[in-house]
C-alpha cells in the first residue's frame, strides 16, 4: 500500500499532556467540532507525558483523550507514531493507525517527493536500543502494572511527578550538526524529506539536498503544522487559537 500525505494534513508533536497541561485536549476538540478539519491527522509521538497501554492507571487517566481521538479517526485518517512517552497503544485504539517504534521511520509519498516520518526516538546506540525494547516488553509492563496497582499506583504517580519537573523547551546546542550525523549514519533510503518530533527544536534545514524538519513541541508553544503542497511543499506552523494557555 502506498502511503500518501495529503494537502491540508495536520502534524502535531510532543504535546506532553498531563494534569498540568490540557492544550492538546482543546486541540482535539477543535478537530471534533470541525473548527479544524484536515483530511489527515499525524500525531508524531509524546502526545502525553506518560501513556502506556498496559498500565491501568494511565489508561483510565487519559481515556477521554483516547475516546476523542477514536471519534476523530472515524471521520478522517489518523496516524499515531508512538514515542518514548507513549507506547504499547495498539490495544487502546481501533480506528487510529498506530505506528510503533519498530516500524519507524515510515516512508510516505508527498506530492512528487518521498518523506520519512518518525517520532525521532529511534537511533540511540546499543544501550538505548536495549532499553527501548525492555520498556516496551508486554510481560514486563504487566508485572509493573500489577505492582503499581498493589501500591496504589505509586509508580505511575512518581514517574508523572518527576516528568513534570523537566524543562522540555530547552534549545539543543549544535542541533543541526547532531542531526546531520544521525542522517548520514542511519538513513540509507533515497528520500527528499525527513520529518520528526522528539527534540522540540522547531528547526528545518537542508542537508545534501534533503530537507530535514524537526517539529516544535506543542507543549511549549501550542504550534501545529499544516501541509501545503502547492506551489511548493511546506509545513506551515500554525498556533492554537481561541484558547488561553
Amino acid at each position: 500500500m502506498c502511503l500518501k500525505i495529503k494537502n491540508g494534513a495536520v502534524f502535531i508533536s510532543d504535546a506532553h499532556e498531563s494534569d498540568t497541561r490540557d492544550s492538546f485536549y482543546h486541540f482535539l476538540l477543535k478537530l471534533k467540532s470541525k473548527d479544524l478539519d484536515p483530511p489527515q491527522l499525524f500525531l508524531m509521538g509524546d502526545m502525553f507525558d506518560l501513556l502506556v497501554g498496559e498500565v491501568r492507571y494511565l489508561r483510565e487517566e487519559y481515556k477521554n483523550y483516547v475516546d476523542l481521538i477514536e471519534e476523530i479517526a472515524k471521520e478522517k485518517e489518523v496516524f499515531y507514531f508512538e514515542g518514548n512517552h507513549d507506547f504499547a497503544l495498539k490495544n487502546l485504539f481501533k480506528n487510529t493507525k498506530i505506528i510503533d517504534i519498530s516500524m519507524q521511520p515510515v516512508l510516505f509519498d508527498i506530492s512528487d517527493k518521498k518523506a520519512l516520518l518518525s517520532h525521532g526516538d529511534k537511533y540511540g546506540g546499543a544501550i538505548h536500543t536495549v532499553y527501548t525494547k525492555m520498556i516496551r516488553n508486554r510481560a514486563l509492563l504487566r508485572v509493573l502494572d500489577g505492582i503499581d496497582r498493589f501500591c496504589g499506583f505509586c509508580i505511575s504517580k512518581k514517574i508523572e511527578e518527576n516528568l513534570q519537573k523537566k524543562d522540555i523547551c530547552q534549545k539543543i546546542d549544535n542541533f543541526q550538526k547532531i542531526m546531520e550525523d544521525k542522517i548520514d549514519k542511519n538513513i540509507e533510503q533515497n528520500v527528499d524529506i525527513i520529518a520528526e518530533g522528539h527534540y522540540h527544536q522547531n528547526r528545518s534545514f537542508l542537508h545534501k539536498r534533503l530537507k530535514y524538519i524537526n517539529f516544535s513541541s506543542f507543549a511549549c508553544n501550542q504550534s501545529y503544522f499544516i501541509v501545503q503542497l502547492s506551489p511548493e511543499i511546506e509545513f506551515i506552523e500554525t498556533k492554537l487559537r481561541g484558547y488561553d494557555v
